[in-house]
């Protein structure tokens, strides 16, 4: 059967080949090192697929099913992952970046309930917030940094895991149901920290 992976705007053809199924067309694109960027996969099934260093920059993923899948250093920065399935994909050194990943599926991400009030209240019980650095030392970290911190051990397993940003962005994602910019400026992050406080403990 041919199979083929379209632009999800242009609908021009990224990629054809003959198989199985759309998930050995998607691992045949990734092996050749075809660049799949804004690829249409919605809904695509490709549960334990092959897409490591696979180049899937703003491609359309929403609702597929990626469980198990072998992402490690793929690319995926602008991508639509809403509703994605990525229960127990390998996501190491993953860029994720800018990606859409409202109501995605994941394991092993710690949920923090009231977490910009937790961070809140760590800095001005004495913590310091530095921008500039993921991790500065035991109490000195920038706003993804004290996100995996106060996740204790869990939030270290899964930084060692996926990598400082991607935990960061998953353990916010799953704790507020957003993801804050982490390269602003300490001045622009401890306002938006202060935001997010007021918010969850309903005054704003």
């Amino acid at each position: 059967m041919k199979f083929e992976i379209k632009h999800r705007f242009f609908r021009a053809v990224l990629f054809s080949t003959e198989a199985e199924s759309m998930k050995l067309a998607v691992e045949a694109a990734v092996k050749s090192r075809v660049d799949l960027i804004g690829a249409n996969l919605s809904e695509a099934y490709l549960s334990y697929a092959y897409l490591s260093y696979a180049n899937l920059i703003g491609a359309d993923l929403s609702d597929a099913n990626m469980s198990g899948a072998n992402l490690s250093r793929a690319n995926l920065s602008r991508a639509n992952l809403s509703r994605a399935n990525l229960i127990g994909a390998n996501l190491r050194r993953v860029d994720l970046i800018g990606a859409n990943l409202t109501g995605a599926k994941f394991t092993g991400v710690p949920i923090i309930e009231h977490l910009d009030s937790r961070i809140l209240a760590t800095i001005e019980a004495g913590g310091k917030l530095n921008m500039g650095e993921w991790h500065s030392c035991g109490t000195t970290h920038c706003r993804g940094g004290w996100a995996i911190s106060l996740a204790g051990q869990a939030g270290a397993e899964l930084e060692q895991k996926i990598g400082i940003a991607n935990a960061a962005t998953l353990i916010y994602l799953a704790s507020t149901g957003r993801v804050p910019d982490f390269y602003c400026d300490n001045d622009t992050a401890m306002a938006d920290i202060r935001t997010g406080a007021a918010k969850e403990n309903g005054n704003a």
